[in-house]
């Protein structure tokens, strides 16, 4: 199976932007969906963004609008652009992958990832 190395965060101003990079390692990483959480402080978990192995995307609602996830599978990488961002959004982002025949729809829930990168701290000051 895959490894999740993820990458990109940094601190920003509210109202900049950064990109964060999900890199793969192993074979069949078209096979998987990819999705971005994060972990606000003090907070549980939070689903940001899924693309399927099919390239359907579904996003939360609070970054509905300023995050764009994309996939490159010749890169074994899947991107997180993050605009417009606002303090709510520091957090430590987390990539998460599972292995998935073509037909499951976007997961959002933690469960239904088995594959874990180590997170990169985001943190957006006012």
């Amino acid at each position: 199976q895959v490894q999740l190395t993820d990458s990109g965060g940094g601190l920003v101003q509210a109202g900049g932007s950064l990109r964060l990079s999900c890199a793969a390692s192993g074979p069949s990483f078209s096979r998987y969906a990819v999705a971005w959480f994060r972990q606000p402080p003090g907070k549980e978990r939070e689903f940001v963004a899924v693309i399927t192995r099919s390239g359907e995307i579904v996003y939360a609602e609070s970054v509905k609008d300023r995050f764009a996830i994309s996939r490159d599978n010749d890169k074994k990488s899947v991107y997180l652009q993050m605009n417009s961002l606002k303090p709510e959004d520091t957090a430590v982002y987390s990539c998460a992958a599972k292995s998935t025949i073509l037909t499951v729809p976007p997961q959002r829930g933690v469960e239904a990832y088995n594959i874990w990168g180590q997170g990169t701290q985001v943190t957006v000051s006012s």
